[in-house]
């Protein structure tokens, strides 16, 4: 079992089956082979499986989690003295623009602060995460605010607010958004996300006829296509994009402008462990000084 479950992990962070193979020294066969075997041992499937791609389903985020610990464990075996109190984890989800904002600054106080305490990321979209927080699996999320109503026993707390803008090839003339819009090829933020329902949602409120040339999440990949003048893209000015890169320019949406709240999804703070409540706020303290950073 310990060997399916190293291939699991391996699979979830390479994406193929094939590529997993190429990092842990397997055939794709045998990748196949394993997570079957896994599969039928759980009594359940645990990846959606897409052509040559393989992600994650809501059970298989779950599996992952458990499977990172039971191996942590066992590489551990008879490495702990009797008695000596075991590292307190905390898990933690993040979508990839706080990954590469705030949240490594956050991180790196608390264990200052904190160095008896272990924190694993947890990577993925917002739904996901919205998810694994309601079921318990990681302690707290910083993710797009969901358009819907959160479970009753789940909060929300703001970090920021992010204006969308449209982004263009540099070289590209015209100030009207509206207009490019309209004429140019169009790179679409992915709808299975929360931030790409809310461009959605705005284009159809406008009434756009567009000439999509591609969809994906990645804001990065995005940002890359539109520098390439594959076509134009309405994304939101994350804090590590207040200066955008130098083959592309934005235009302000003016009195249209529409933004994404980022914020901590989690259960009530009084059933927070103090570690949990630490990290929380170290996390809010870090994005408010990014923001005033912002304004400055």
């Amino acid at each position: 079992m310990i060997k399916e479950l190293k291939t699991l992990i391996a699979v979830a962070r390479e994406g193929t089956f094939a590529a997993a193979g190429n990092k842990i020294g397997l055939t794709q066969a045998a990748v196949s082979a394993q997570i079957q075997r896994l599969e039928t041992e759980l009594g359940f499937e645990i990846f959606d499986r897409k052509g040559r791609s393989a992600h994650l389903n809501k059970m298989g985020h779950q599996i992952l989690l458990q499977a990172q610990e039971l191996l942590r464990l066992y590489d551990n075996l008879g490495s702990t003295a009797l008695g000596q109190p075991t590292n307190i984890l905390i898990n933690i989800g993040a979508i990839a623009s706080v990954q590469r904002s705030y949240l490594p600054d956050a991180l790196a106080k608390f264990h200052q602060q904190c160095p008896q305490c272990r924190t694993r990321v947890i990577p993925g979209l917002s739904m996901e995460m919205v998810n694994l927080v309601d079921a318990g699996e990681i302690d707290m999320a910083v993710i797009i605010r969901p358009p819907f109503s959160l479970q009753s026993d789940l909060r929300w707390t703001t970090l920021a607010r992010e204006p969308y803008r449209l982004i263009v090839p540099r070289e590209l003339e015209g100030e009207d958004w509206s207009e490019l819009l309209s004429s140019q090829p169009f790179i679409r933020y992915d709808r299975s996300s929360f931030g790409g329902r809310q461009v959605d949602r705005f284009l159809r409120q406008m009434h756009f006829t567009l000439q999509e040339v591609c969809e994906l999440d990645e804001l990065e990949a995005i940002i890359k296509l539109v520098e390439k003048g594959v076509g134009i893209a309405l994304v939101p000015q994350t804090e590590p994009h207040q200066e955008w890169p130098a083959g592309v320019r934005a235009i302000d949406l003016g009195q249209h402008t529409f933004h994404r709240d980022i914020g901590l999804v989690h259960r009530s703070r009084q059933s927070f462990t103090e570690p949990v409540r630490i990290l929380a706020q170290l996390i809010s303290d870090q994005a408010a000084e990014c923001l005033s950073h912002e304004k400055r």
